[in-house]
C-alpha cells in the first residue's frame, strides 16, 4: 500500500533490443504490442548486427544517445552489440527494474545451431545469464520489408504468460514463426533444437590493388526435418517455441571421459606427460 492506503500499481517493465538495427520494421511492430503488457524500454544498435553471436564489448567505449524508431517510438540508441544494448539497460540505463527482456522481431529464422549465431537469441541469452526472463522471437523471412504484425501479437501473448508464471533457471524461449496470415498458421508447438545443414562457400576477390579479400557466401541453410524439432515446426506452418538452457554440459559424455583415464593428475609416458609431482615441483 502506498500513502494514504492506496494501492501501488506495478507495472511489469519490458526491455527490448533487435540485431537487425534500430531502423528495422519489426522493433517498433514488437514495441507497440508489448505496450500492451507493460512499460516498454527500447535500447537498440544502431546498425544490423546479425550473426554476430554472443558479441559484449569489453575495451572501447559505448554509447547510448536518445533516439526514436522509424514509427516514432522514443528509444536509446547504441554503437554497441545487441548484447551491449542488453547488459547496459540491465546495469541501468533502463531505469526501473527489467522484469523480462523480449529480443526480435528478427527477419530470418533463427534455428537449430543458427542460435549460437544469432544476435537476436544471444541478447536474450545474456539477459538470461543475468537472471532475466527472456524470449527471443524470429520471423521466417528474409524479406526486411515482411510483416511482423502476427509475430508481435505471439510475442505479446507468450510476454503475459511469462510474466505471469516465470521460467526456469537460466532458460529461454526461442520462438520462430512462418511468413503466413493468422487464419493460416496451424498452432504452436513446442520443439527441441534441429539439425541445421550449412553451405557456406567460400569467395575469393581482389581488391583494385590486387590483394585478395573474402566473402563467407553460399545458398541459405535447410535442416533435417525431424518430428518435434524446430526446424519441422516451422516447415508445417507451427509457430515454435524452444526452451533453451544455458547448461552446455554433455553430460552423457562425462562417463566415457572419466573411462580415459585422464582423472588425478598427469602420468609419465612416453609421450612426454609430467607426473602431477613433476608439475607442483615447476609450480613451486
Amino acid at each position: 500500500m502506498g500513502k494514504g492506503g492506496k494501492a501501488i500499481i506495478v507495472t511489469n517493465h519490458i526491455l527490448i533490443t533487435n540485431d537487425d538495427g534500430a531502423a528495422a520494421s519489426g522493433l517498433g511492430t514488437l514495441a507497440r504490442a508489448l505496450q500492451a503488457v507493460g512499460q516498454v524500454t527500447v535500447i537498440a544498435p544502431e546498425r544490423n548486427w546479425s550473426a554476430s553471436g554472443h558479441s559484449k564489448t569489453m575495451r572501447n567505449p559505448l554509447r547510448a544517445d536518445p533516439g526514436e524508431l522509424p514509427d516514432g517510438i522514443p528509444a536509446l540508441i547504441t554503437n554497441g552489440s545487441p548484447t551491449d544494448a542488453i547488459a547496459l539497460g540491465l546495469m541501468g540505463l533502463a531505469e526501473q527494474p527489467v522484469h523480462l527482456v523480449v529480443t526480435g522481431i528478427n527477419i530470418g529464422a533463427n534455428l537449430g545451431n543458427d542460435v549460437t549465431y544469432s544476435g537476436t537469441v544471444t541478447a536474450a541469452i545474456e539477459a538470461t545469464i543475468a537472471g532475466v526472463p527472456a524470449i527471443a522471437i524470429s520471423l521466417d523471412s528474409r524479406d526486411k520489408h515482411a510483416d511482423t504484425r502476427v509475430a508481435a501479437s505471439f510475442a505479446a501473448q507468450l510476454a503475459r504468460i511469462v510474466l505471469a508464471r516465470g521460467l526456469p533457471p537460466k532458460t529461454l524461449l526461442n520462438v520462430n514463426v512462418p511468413l503466413a496470415p493468422l487464419a493460416s498458421l496451424r498452432g504452436v508447438r513446442i520443439t527441441r533444437m534441429g539439425t541445421r545443414i550449412y553451405h557456406d562457400e567460400l569467395i575469393r576477390q581482389l581488391d583494385p590493388y590486387g590483394t585478395p579479400f573474402f566473402w563467407i557466401g553460399g545458398h541459405p541453410p535447410d535442416g533435417l526435418q525431424e518430428f518435434g524439432t524446430d526446424i519441422w515446426a516451422l516447415s508445417e506452418g507451427y509457430i515454435s517455441v524452444t526452451p533453451i538452457q544455458l547448461d552446455f554440459t554433455a553430460y552423457k559424455a562425462i562417463e566415457q571421459l572419466r573411462n580415459w583415464g585422464i582423472e588425478g593428475g598427469f602420468s609419465n609416458d612416453s609421450q612426454g606427460m609430467l607426473s602431477l609431482n613433476a608439475v607442483e615441483g615447476i609450480l613451486s
